[in-house]
C-alpha cells in the first residue's frame, strides 16, 4: 500500500470518529439550502451548504466551527484543491470556542481543531448558487402577445474525495410567470390570449429546491381596447330617451361606433319567407357617449365597436360588445277610471286617463245631456308624465265652475307607437261628498 493512500485512509478513520464525537460541529449560518454528498466510492458523507448569491462568481458562503474545548486552541482551515488533497486556507489560535470563515468560494473546507493532544476534524462543502434571468415580449398584436423568459444558473458540483470524480447536484430548477398574485404559466414561453386593456407587469421567476431564485420583470404595453357600455334606462314607454355611457377601456377618443338596431320583431317579420338579407341597422353613431331616442315600441339591440389606434406601430385594434339584454320599449295602452271624487281628500281628486306609448290621442268628456265638459288632443305625444297637467280633468267645467255630481261619459281614441289603434269609451261617476 502506498504511503499517500495509507495516510488518506488514516485521515478518514480519524475524521469519522471526530465527526460523530459530539464535541464540536461545523455549521453554516445564513445558508439557504442543505444537502448531503453521495460519493460514488468514498464511503463517508459530508454536509453541503448552499448559499444564494445575486450574481455570477460572487462568494457569499460561510462556515462556523464550534467546540466545547476551553482554553487556547488552534483552528486550521484547509480547502480541497480538486486534485485529491487539501491545501492551507487559514489558521488562528484563540481562546474563543468558534472560528468563522466568510465570503467562501465553492469548495470543500476542512477544519482541524487542536488543543494539546486533542484534535477534532470537520468537513463540509460550500456551494454558491445564482441565477441570471431575463424577460421579454417578442410578439404583441391585437389577438395575443408572448412572454419569453431565459436564464442561466450556477452548476452546483462537488467531487468524490477518493476518485476526484465530479458529481452534479440536481437543483430541480422550475420557472413561473406571475402577474399580481397569480401564477399564469410554469413554462419559459407563454402566449397570452385576450390581452389586457391596460399596461400590466409580468414577472419571470426561476427557482430551485435550495430556495435560490432569480426574477425579471417585463411590462406589457397595452395596444388593445375592451369595449363596454351602460344604458339607462333600459325599458319604459315610447318615446324612450336612453343615455349610453361608454365605459370602454383604452379606446381612442372619437373612434367609437354605435350600431342601433331596428325592432327585433320587425326584423323577424321581414325575414319570414324571404331569402334576401334584411337590413337590421337603424342608425350608426360616432359619438363617445350618445343619447338615443326610441320613438316606437319594440325590442332593440345595441352594439359598440371600440378602437385603439396605435399610430407608432401602425396598428388599430378593435373590440366589439353587445348590450347584455334588449332595450324594451313598451307597447301602447289606455286606461280610464270609473270613479271620480274631486272632494279634496287626496284620493281620485282628478280624472286621469292613463296612456302609455301613444303617438296621438283624443280625449273627450260629456255630461248626461251630451255637452262636452273637457277635452284634450295631441298628434305627437312625448310621454304620459309630460302631458299629465293637460290631460287630466279636475272636475271644473270649461267656464271654471265645479261640475255637478252625477254620471259622465268619455271617449278616448288614438294611435299607439306600436302601430295599434287604441279606443275606449264608457261612463263614470263623479262624487263630491267626503266620506
Amino acid at each position: 500500500m502506498k504511503l499517500k493512500t495509507f495516510l488518506f485512509l488514516l485521515f478518514t478513520v480519524v475524521f469519522c470518529m471526530s465527526y460523530f464525537s459530539g464535541d464540536a460541529q461545523l455549521s453554516a449560518p445564513g445558508a439557504s439550502g442543505y444537502d448531503r454528498t453521495s460519493y460514488p466510492v468514498y464511503s463517508a458523507t459530508d454536509s453541503i451548504y448552499v448559499f444564494c448569491t445575486t450574481q455570477q462568481g460572487q462568494a457569499t458562503g460561510n462556515l462556523q466551527a464550534n467546540t466545547s474545548l476551553g482554553g487556547t486552541k488552534t483552528f486550521l482551515w484547509e480547502k480541497y484543491n480538486n486534485k485529491g488533497n487539501f491545501d492551507f486556507y487559514f489558521s488562528e489560535s484563540t481562546d474563543a470556542q468558534k472560528s468563522v470563515q466568510n465570503n467562501l468560494a465553492d469548495g470543500c473546507y476542512r477544519v482541524t481543531i487542536t488543543q494539546g493532544a486533542n484534535s477534532l476534524v470537520y468537513r463540509a462543502w460550500v456551494l454558491n448558487d445564482w441565477f441570471i434571468v431575463s424577460a421579454s415580449i417578442p410578439v404583441s398584436n391585437c389577438s395575443y402577445f408572448t412572454l419569453s423568459g431565459t436564464h442561466t444558473t450556477a452548476v452546483l458540483k462537488y467531487y468524490d474525495l477518493q476518485t476526484n470524480a465530479e458529481i452534479i447536484l440536481n437543483k430541480q430548477v422550475k420557472v413561473q410567470w406571475i402577474t399580481g398574485n397569480e401564477v399564469i404559466a410554469t413554462i419559459p414561453d407563454k402566449q397570452v390570449s385576450d390581452p389586457p386593456a391596460k399596461d400590466t407587469e409580468y414577472t419571470f421567476r426561476v427557482y430551485d429546491k435550495y430556495s435560490c431564485q432569480g426574477v425579471a420583470p417585463v411590462t406589457y404595453k397595452s395596444i388593445v381596447t375592451k369595449a363596454s357600455f351602460k344604458a339607462d334606462p333600459t325599458d319604459g314607454e315610447a318615446p324612450l330617451t336612453v343615455t349610453f355611457t361608454n365605459t370602454s377601456e383604452n379606446g381612442t377618443r372619437g373612434q367609437y361606433e354605435w350600431f342601433f338596431f331596428r325592432d327585433l320583431n320587425k326584423i323577424k317579420e321581414e325575414s319570414e319567407g324571404s331569402t334576401a338579407p334584411v337590413d337590421s341597422i337603424e342608425v350608426v353613431a360616432y359619438d363617445d357617449s350618445p343619447v338615443y331616442i326610441y320613438e316606437y315600441s319594440g325590442l332593440y339591440m345595441v352594439k359598440l365597436v371600440s378602437k385603439k389606434v396605435n399610430s407608432d406601430i401602425k396598428l388599430t385594434c378593435v373590440d366589439t360588445v353587445y348590450l347584455k339584454d334588449y332595450i324594451k320599449v313598451d307597447t301602447s295602452f289606455v286606461s280610464v277610471p270609473n270613479v271620480f271624487t274631486p272632494n279634496g281628500d287626496g284620493t281620485n281628486d282628478q280624472f286621469v286617463v292613463k296612456f302609455w306609448s301613444m303617438q296621438s290621442i283624443d280625449i273627450n268628456i260629456f255630461n248626461r245631456w251630451g255637452k262636452k265638459v273637457h277635452s284634450w288632443a295631441s298628434g305627437d305625444i312625448r310621454g304620459f308624465e309630460g302631458t299629465w297637467t293637460e290631460t287630466v280633468w279636475d272636475g271644473r267645467l270649461m267656464g271654471g265652475r265645479y261640475a255637478s255630481p252625477g254620471v259622465y261619459y268619455y271617449t278616448v281614441s288614438g294611435e299607439g307607437r306600436d302601430g295599434k289603434t287604441r279606443r275606449a269609451h264608457g261612463f263614470f261617476h263623479l262624487f263630491r261628498d267626503k266620506d
